[in-house]
């Protein structure tokens, strides 16, 4: 696996992307968002993960290079970014990604505030060809009756934020208009993936959730080592 780095340019300021890419050519790439920590070692081993699968891996840095200490930081620089912000920084991502590597298909997911990116992203970039985000905020009605990406949202049912009741609301307006999303929820909390906070990482649902992202992905995607290994 390589380490690398994408420099992108937005209308807010310079920043970059942290790249894992498999040692071989691979033809499909995941776009990786960030949690409201910023690009910290979590998003780096998932960076890792993804390309061990056979991906190339782009983690825009949302923050510009910001890592949050605490939650009451992390929360400051989440309510700090504009979603206008985030989706240049995504689409310039995926631009320099195309110019850089010989990438033929993009997926995208994300983790609480990266995941209501990543769904967001879902229905307005047209480059991407599957989606899959964790517990992220569901957009506006109007926002997400354009989605034609297929998407698997994954949530839990004892998150507090991303409650049952918001993830309703994206089984409604998927079953009013016909949109391509299949919503699994596990009886975890929030940030039930990250297993770096034990105090709410919850291994058997991530174990599942991840074997379900990389089907989802190679279903989609059509590319992927054939290896399930975390």
């Amino acid at each position: 696996m390589n380490i690398e780095s994408l420099n992108l340019v937005t209308s807010q300021g310079a920043t970059t992307a942290y790249v894992a890419r498999p040692h071989e050519e691979v033809s499909a790439a995941i776009v990786l968002i960030q949690e409201w920590w910023g690009i910290n070692d979590h998003i780096r081993d998932l960076a890792g993960r993804y390309a061990n699968q056979g991906y190339l891996c782009v983690a825009p840095d949302l923050y510009r290079g910001r890592i949050a200490a605490d939650t009451g930081e992390a929360s400051a620089l989440m309510n700090a970014l504009a979603i206008e912000d985030g989706m240049e920084t995504i689409s310039k991502a995926i631009d320099a990604a195309k110019a850089t590597y010989p990438v033929e298909k993009f997926g995208i997911t994300g983790f609480c505030m990266g995941g209501t990116f990543a769904l967001r992203a879902a229905c307005e970039i047209n480059e991407l060809a599957a989606a899959a985000p964790f517990y992220g905020d569901i957009p506006d009605e109007t926002v997400l009756a354009k989605l034609s990406v297929p998407t698997l949202f994954i949530a839990g049912t004892r998150d507090a934020w991303i409650n049952p009741e918001k993830v309703n609301t994206l089984k409604e307006a998927a079953r009013q208009h016909h949109l391509p999303v299949e919503v699994v929820s596990y009886d975890a909390d929030h940030a039930f993936f990250n297993d770096t906070r034990p105090q709410v990482y919850d291994p058997e649902a991530a174990a599942d959730a991840w074997k379900r992202v990389l089907a989802h992905f190679r279903k989609h995607l059509s590319a992927g080592a054939t290896s399930t290994a975390a």
